[in-house]
C-alpha cells in the first residue's frame, strides 16, 4: 500500500509543466478523442474512424493498430489507453459476424468509463466519395437533432449528450458568420439514426442577411441502436458537476416578470415628510395664525419632556 500512495514528484520542468496540464482547472481543456480499430475491423470501419478524426482533428487521437479488446466485456485497456493520451471521449470499431459494422462511441470520468453506446452501421457514404470541397481542420460544427426519440427515450437522450460532448469542440466567446461553415445533423426516425453532414454555402440574396444553401459533404451513416451502458443518476450528476468559481451569483431583491421586465426591491429609513423640502410657491406657505399653533405645539411637547425627564 506504501508504494500504491506515494506521490512521485516531477525531477524536471518539462515533467512538470506536463503534469500542470493535467490537473483539475476551473475551467477545462478542450476534450480530446482517440479513436480505436478492434482486432478484427474490416475496411468500413477502418475508414469510418479516419473520416471521424478528419472532423473531430485537432481535438482527436488515432491509433492505427489493432487492439484486441472487448469494451462492455472488460473496460481496462480503454482506461488505460484513456490515461496515456488524456482523452476523455473515445470511439471504437469492430467488426463479426453477430455484431457486423459495430461502432461504440462513450466518453470517460476521472480516467473510468462513465457511459457508452453501441451502435450498427447499416449504410456508410465515406468523405472521400463525395467530390466537393471540405472544411478546413479545427472548424467548430453546428449540430442539429431532430427527432422527437431524442427528447421522450432515456438512452436517446443520453445519446444525444454523448454526440454533443464528442463533435461540439471548443467553447468560443464569440460567433462570426462566416465561420459557420458545416452542420452535423441527426435524425432519430423509426428506431434509425441518420447522421449527414452537409456543408453550409453563404449566396448573394440583394441584401444584408445571405441565402443559405446546404451541400452534402460527407460522411453519412446510416445507424441503429445496440447495447447501452449508462452511468447511474448519482455518477451522472457528480459528472455534471460545477466548481463553486463558475457558478452563477444570486442577485438580491431583482425578480423578473412573465415580460422580461427587470424589478428590484430598495430598503429606505421611515422619512418624515413635514419636513420634505418642496417647490417654493406662495400657495403654499404657511399663514401667520398656523405658525403660531405649531409653535404652541412644539412648546407643549419639550415641556413634557422635561417634566418625564
Amino acid at each position: 500500500m506504501a508504494e500504491l500512495d506515494r506521490v512521485v514528484k516531477p525531477k524536471t520542468k518539462r515533467a512538470k509543466r506536463f503534469l500542470e496540464k493535467r490537473e483539475p482547472k476551473v475551467n477545462e481543456n478542450v476534450k480530446n478523442a482517440m479513436l480505436i480499430k478492434g482486432g478484427n475491423a474490416n475496411a468500413t470501419i477502418t475508414q469510418v474512424l479516419r473520416d471521424m478524426y478528419a472532423l473531430k482533428k485537432p481535438y482527436s487521437v488515432l491509433y492505427k493498430k489493432k487492439n484486441i479488446t472487448r469494451p462492455f466485456e472488460d473496460q481496462t485497456s480503454l482506461e488505460f489507453f484513456s490515461k496515456k493520451s488524456d482523452c476523455s471521449l473515445f470511439m471504437f470499431g469492430s467488426h463479426n459476424k453477430k455484431r457486423p459494422n459495430n461502432l461504440i462511441v462513450g466518453r470517460m470520468y476521472d480516467y473510468h468509463i462513465l457511459d457508452m453506446i453501441e451502435l450498427g452501421i447499416e449504410k456508410f457514404v465515406s468523405l472521400k466519395d463525395i467530390k466537393n470541397s471540405k472544411c478546413p481542420e479545427g472548424t467548430k460544427p453546428m449540430l442539429i437533432f431532430a427527432g422527437d426519440a431524442f427528447d421522450i427515450s432515456e438512452d436517446y437522450r443520453r445519446l444525444k449528450s454523448l454526440l454533443i460532448d464528442f463533435f461540439r469542440g471548443p467553447t468560443v466567446p464569440n460567433i462570426r458568420l462566416a465561420g459557420l461553415e458545416y452542420v452535423l445533423h441527426f435524425t432519430a426516425v423509426d428506431g434509425k439514426i441518420y447522421f449527414r453532414t452537409y456543408k453550409l454555402l453563404l449566396k448573394k440574396s440583394g441584401c444584408r442577411t445571405p441565402r443559405i444553401e446546404l451541400e452534402e459533404m460527407g460522411p453519412s451513416l446510416d445507424l441503429i441502436m445496440r447495447r447501452t451502458y449508462l452511468a447511474s443518476d448519482d455518477l451522472y450528476k457528480l459528472s455534471m458537476k460545477l466548481p463553486k468559481a463558475l457558478k452563477p451569483k444570486k442577485k438580491k431583491n431583482i425578480s423578473h416578470d412573465t415580460f422580461g421586465a427587470t424589478y428590484g426591491r430598495i430598503h429606505m429609513q421611515k422619512q418624515d415628510l413635514s419636513k420634505l423640502q418642496t417647490r417654493k410657491m406662495k400657495g403654499l406657505k404657511k399663514r401667520p395664525a398656523e405658525k403660531l399653533t405649531n409653535n404652541q405645539e412644539n412648546k407643549s411637547q419639550k415641556i413634557k419632556r422635561r417634566k418625564i425627564d
